[in-house]
């Protein structure tokens, strides 16, 4: 079962070498209600923005020739403003905080899940102010799996409509967990997302799942699952299916 989110329109500039990964990205993101331009390097990307102003870029970090990173700043230099999520295939925290020095909003990590790119687009358009979602304040995001939900504005999660209870952590872990449901997450993934890279004991990313199995999971189907050795799930039961 899908994440789901209300769609909300953004001009997106869309650079990635793959053709397979360019394809995908824009064809989501026009049904998501964004409006995308798809470009295979930094030439193209740059020769695209006489007719096309992007709100915000997704760049892939290992572009050929100019780099993602390098592209950001000439992006910026002919858009000033310039909201930009990076794709990459490097999960060190060298590579994310050269990434974020370059100004980045957020970053994603391959392979990634399509519906968190949109959720990601979604946010760092509100957070800026730009598009149609930074312009339609009210029009917030609703995180939906199975009976639970998770409300990204008001910080609030239910699960069968009944309010859940949550800690400031609880509710980041639970919106992690709910924006890759379906999909495994590591210990080591978790701590990055959740925690920032604070903290490097996975013990606490254990103490926190089980917090949320107590407050979330208590007398409803189990949405929380362990896969042992690798890390966790958010997912429904094989005979809830």
């Amino acid at each position: 079962m899908p994440v789901t989110d209300s769609p909300s329109a953004g001009r997106v500039l869309v650079v990635d070498d793959e053709p397979n990964i360019l394809e995908l990205l824009t064809a989501s993101l026009s049904l998501s209600g964004f409006t995308p331009r798809g470009a295979a390097d930094a030439d193209e990307a740059l020769a695209a923005l006489p007719v096309f102003t992007p709100d915000i870029a997704v760049l892939d970090v290992m572009l050929p020739g100019r780099d993602g990173l390098a592209l950001a700043t000439e992006l910026r230099a002919a858009v000033p403003g310039l909201a930009v999520l990076f794709l990459t295939a490097r999960d060190s925290l060298e590579d994310r905080l050269a990434g974020l020095r370059t100004g980045a909003d957020d970053y994603v990590t391959k392979p990634f899940s399509l519906e968190e790119v949109v959720l990601r687009l979604h946010a760092v358009l509100r957070r800026t102010g730009t598009g149609a979602v930074g312009a339609d304040a009210e029009q917030g995001a609703v995180l939906r799996f199975a009976d639970l939900e998770v409300d990204e504005d008001l910080h609030e999660a239910r699960r069968g409509g009944a309010p859940v209870r949550l800690s400031p952590t609880e509710f980041d872990l639970l919106r992690y967990l709910v924006l890759n449901a379906g999909t495994v997450v590591t210990k080591t993934q978790v701590l990055d997302r959740v925690w920032g890279g604070g903290h490097s004991d996975p013990r606490i990313v254990e103490t926190y799942i089980s917090y949320l199995r107590r407050k979330v999971d208590a007398g409803a189907v189990p949405l929380i699952h362990t896969v042992w050795g690798v890390g966790y799930s958010l997912r429904l039961p094989a005979g809830e299916r």
